[in-house]
């Protein structure tokens, strides 16, 4: 019987092809909702993601799990997401959701904002629960926004302005509808808009393989840590 175990071991064996086209990629776009972010007292209440195929968003395949949290719940974070105590009191712990998000994102490659803060709390119970962590390619859309902004500096939709990388503002500047709290699920579908408005000024930018891409849009880097520390976050 092949385990959650066995599969992310067979997962962590498995390459990505660096000279793929960025269009002919497999994306799985990840969003967390969160207590905090202390990872060492913090936990995760809530985990969306949702597909895409190259530039296209694959709405029938979403992943949206809400989950009884291993820590108080603390009132500035419910201000943000909107998730009260109640709601998530008896949803599932997260020993069960974090095998069932594993399976739906494969091996495809991971997109969030500000994803290493979601990287870090999966990958923080992922090594509790199963002894290892995801080892999928990632890519940070706010460094890739920082990336298209140096080569397109003279363009209006790049000129600063302040909090010119939080998710929302960004969206809306790139005619993306925000509305409401902060959700897993809705923050994962704008993002996922968000890279595919970004694609085309990739391509115009002469970034074609993924293996370019990942070259500055991974956010595991020294020089990526160093950008991302003085960063807008949300929980």
């Amino acid at each position: 019987m092949v385990t959650t175990r066995m599969r992310l071991r067979k997962r962590e064996l498995q390459l990505y092809d660096s000279e793929y086209s960025i269009t002919n990629q497999q994306y799985v776009v990840i969003d967390t909702e969160l207590t905090g972010l202390d990872e060492t007292k913090d936990s995760i209440i809530s985990i969306g993601a949702v597909k895409m195929d190259g530039r296209r968003i694959e709405l029938g395949k979403a992943f949206h799990k809400l989950i009884k949290p291993q820590c108080n719940m603390k009132s500035e974070s419910i201000l943000i997401h909107g998730i009260t105590p109640a709601e998530v009191e008896k949803k599932p712990l997260i020993e069960g959701v974090i095998r069932e998000f594993l399976n739906f994102c494969g091996m495809d490659i991971i997109i969030g904002h500000f994803v290493s803060i979601d990287m870090s709390f999966i990958n923080k119970e992922v090594r509790r629960i199963l002894g290892s962590v995801m080892r999928n390619p990632v890519l940070d859309t706010s460094l890739i926004y920082g990336y298209l902004k140096k080569k397109y500096a003279q363009r209006d939709i790049f000129i600063s302005y302040p909090g010119d990388v939080e998710l929302y503002e960004l969206a809306k500047r790139f005619g993306i509808p925000v509305n409401g709290a902060h959700d897993a699920l809705i923050d994962a579908f704008i993002t996922a808009q968000l890279f595919q408005r970004f694609i085309p000024l990739l391509i115009g930018a002469g970034i074609r393989r993924i293996g370019d891409l990942l070259s500055f849009g991974s956010p595991f880097s020294t020089e990526a840590r160093y950008r991302l520390s003085g960063e807008i976050v949300n929980f």
